[in-house]
C-alpha cells in the first residue's frame, strides 16, 4: 500500500492573510513616520519664527534704551498715536502702556488705545524687509518692531547716590506673520552724574 502526500490541504489561504496583515502594519508605520517628519518641520519653523520675533523685539528695546541714554527724553507727554523713531524723534509717555491698552495686557498686539489708534514708536531696523500681507516670503517680517516708553517717575539711582528718572520700556517684534509676535519689557533709569574735575 502506497500513501501519497497531500501538500497544502490544510493551509486554506493563511499565507495570503498573513501577508496582507504585514502589509497593513508596514503601511501604518510608514504613514506615521511621514507625519512625524512633517510635524518636526513645523516645530522647527515655528521655533525659527519665534526667535526672529524675539530678536526684532530686543532690537527695538535696545534702541529705546540707547535713545534714553543719549539724553533725548526731554519731556513726557500723553501718547495717543504711533510715530516713527529717529534720533530727534521719539516719545516718553505719561500714560503707562498697561493702563492704555485693552484689559491691561501688553501681550495684546498691536497696541491700541481706547480710540482704536495704534500707539508707540516704530523702529525701522536697517536692512529689515517688511511685507504686510499673506504672501510673506522667507526672510521677510510681517511688520517693523514697535516700542513704548512709559515714564514711571523719579527713583533712587542704582549707585545709591542721588536719583534718576525711571522708565518702563515695552517692545514688540514680529516674525513672518501677525500671529508670530514677541513682547519684551525692561525698566531703565537715567541719572545725570556730576563728575568733579580735579584741579592740577
Amino acid at each position: 500500500m502506497r500513501i501519497s502526500p497531500r501538500f497544502g490541504s490544510h493551509q486554506s489561504g493563511m499565507v495570503l492573510v498573513t501577508s496582507i496583515l504585514l502589509l497593513v502594519v508596514v503601511t501604518v508605520l510608514a504613514i506615521g513616520m511621514f507625519h512625524s517628519f512633517g510635524l518636526d518641520e513645523k516645530i522647527a519653523g515655528n521655533t525659527r519664527e519665534k526667535q526672529r520675533a524675539l530678536q526684532a523685539a530686543v532690537s527695538a528695546q535696545q534702541y529705546a534704551e540707547w535713545w534714553l541714554a543719549t539724553g533725548n527724553a526731554t519731556g513726557n507727554i500723553t501718547c495717543t498715536t504711533l510715530i516713527t523713531a529717529s534720533i530727534t524723534s521719539g516719545q516718553t509717555c505719561l500714560n503707562t502702556l498697561p493702563n492704555l491698552v485693552g484689559a491691561g495686557n501688553v501681550a495684546n498686539v498691536p497696541w491700541k488705545n481706547g480710540s482704536n489708534n495704534q500707539v508707540g514708536v516704530t523702529y525701522q531696523v536697517p536692512g529689515m524687509v517688511v511685507a504686510q500681507n499673506a504672501n510673506v516670503t522667507a526672510g521677510t517680517y510681517y511688520n517693523y518692531p514697535v516700542f513704548y516708553i512709559s515714564y514711571l517717575g523719579v527713583g533712587p539711582a542704582p549707585s545709591g547716590v542721588g536719583t534718576g528718572n525711571v522708565y518702563q520700556i515695552d517692545a514688540v517684534g514680529y516674525g513672518g506673520s501677525p500671529s508670530t509676535a514677541a513682547v519684551v519689557e525692561s525698566t531703565f533709569i537715567v541719572q545725570t552724574v556730576d563728575i568733579p574735575l580735579d584741579n592740577p
